[in-house]
């Protein structure tokens, strides 16, 4: 790329897909499972920062970092030169059945990183929904109990295990049960459209009430569940965030009735919302934390920290032939440093120069009920009625496709939300390019 392409970011050159594109997406749609959720007709050939070229030479401005993946940006040398060192030395030897420094190095660093003094340990897996199968499998182990409590709108994942947790999308779960049995699902604190329609600060946090008022008193007696599963704030759902109190309240209900807390940070963790972990802006210790996406720059990992007393089972109870790669965590290792040297302020900074983008564009566009996340976790909500906040969902995809053909990639969350996930490097101007082109789209729309 050259710099005169580079300050024209995004710069399309041809229709879209371009010739070559077209040629891709034929194959791959002839061969490949009609499964994926391919929601435009982006084929990448390579990615610097945040910016994505596709093959016939295209250039995108990246909000999406491949689903918050990527949130050190697109091949960062400093992560690059630590996969080249590593694939020199070693590939894989498997962390199930022999030591190796990387392995043993991220699992320290996870749990000195972890929230709270006590002391942990760390189980690596491949992905976001083998780090929640691992927690679901410890949480019953540990307590001897069989029952577990996820929320209606959370997402963990596809496997059986995690897909019976995932309340987000009926399309997720239809054709596949019957799921694993024991798993209930409860309320989240979402403020903006309130699943027990209740107003916050006179509700009492009715959402967690509900659990113990219904839920414990008519279908699940609170001895025998053994974990709470959340998102700090939810993800594929929305990007939801709860108040306070939501996590406080569920924290000490978890407490009461001697239940873990499992916080999925799969997506919310890793430096995305201006802390390494989107639970440390709620105080709380949770017992187990699940990660995934942004911990390897790119690189297939999991990663599952639970307090050391509770990680008590044997030996070849569980384990993962790939979990723990070293080439892998090598990677995660300098992401974590350059989180730690500068990338988690700068998400907390532009974060917060994008939110008041937002917050602008929602007083010059009707359509934009709702603004909402933290750090670089943002979204935008959008509905056909502010007071009724009916979704507006297919006006999101427009939306989201128009964004595309102007070079600005965003992926939708909820029944109508927009997230913005940019790799963590973003600057003010990229994000004030990004609001520009949603603010086009938006005025296109409504003319």
């Amino acid at each position: 790329m050259t710099y005169q392409e580079l300050i024209q970011i995004p710069m399309i050159k041809t229709m879209l897909p371009g010739p070559i594109a077209s040629r891709i997406i034929a194959q791959d749609e002839e061969y490949t499972s009609p499964s994926y959720t391919r929601f435009y007709p982006l084929v990448v050939r390579r990615g610097k920062g945040a910016i994505i070229e596709d093959v016939d030479g295209n250039l995108f401005l990246d909000f999406t970092s491949g689903i918050a993946v990527c949130s050190t940006g697109h091949c960062h040398p400093r992560i690059v030169d630590a996969i080249k060192k590593q694939s020199e030395l070693l590939l894989h030897m498997s962390g199930t059945d022999f030591y190796y420094a990387p392995q043993a190095d991220l699992a320290k660093k996870l749990a000195l990183l972890a929230p709270g003094t006590s002391p942990k340990k760390v189980f690596f897996a491949n992905s976001g929904t083998e780090s929640v199968e691992a927690a679901f499998k410890l949480a019953r182990y540990h307590t001897k109990r069989k029952q577990i409590i996820s929320f209606f709108g959370g997402f963990h994942g596809r496997t059986m295990g995690s897909l019976s947790l995932t309340a987000s999308k009926t399309i997720q779960r239809k054709g596949f049960d019957p799921l694993i049995p024991g798993v209930s699902h409860a309320p989240f604190g979402n403020c903006y459209r309130c699943p027990v329609n209740k107003t916050f600060g006179t509700c009492g946090i009715a959402c967690v009430e509900s659990i113990e008022k219904q839920l414990f008193r008519h279908t699940v007696s609170p001895d025998e569940v053994a974990a709470f599963i959340v998102e700090p704030i939810q993800g594929e759902g929305g990007y939801v965030v709860p108040p306070f109190e939501f996590h406080r309240d569920l924290k000490a209900l978890a407490e009461k009735h001697g239940i873990l807390y499992i916080a999925d940070e799969v997506q919310s963790g890793m430096g995305r919302t201006g802390k390494m972990f989107a639970i440390d802006h709620y105080g709380i210790e949770p017992d187990i934390i699940c990660l995934a996406k942004g911990i390897a720059s790119g690189l297939p990992l999991g990663a599952m920290i639970a307090k050391a007393e509770i990680m008590d089972w044997p030996k070849g109870s569980h384990a993962s032939t790939f979990g723990g790669n070293p080439v892998a965590c090598v990677a995660a290792l300098e992401t974590i440093a350059l989180l730690e040297e500068g990338l988690m302020d700068n998400a907390q900074h532009v974060g917060e120069f994008l939110f008041e983008l937002l917050l602008a564009l929602k007083d010059k566009h009707a359509l934009i009920g709702d603004v909402r996340g933290k750090g670089l976790m943002l979204a935008i909500d959008l509905v056909k009625n502010r007071e009724s906040k009916e979704p507006a969902g297919v006006e999101r995809d427009a939306i989201v496709q128009a964004c595309f053909k102007k070079g600005l990639l965003l992926l939708g969350c909820g029944l109508s939300g927009i997230r913005f996930c940019p790799p963590l490097i973003i600057k003010d101007h990229e994000a004030a390019t990004a609001v520009r082109i949603l603010d086009e789209v938006l005025s296109e729309l409504k003319g």
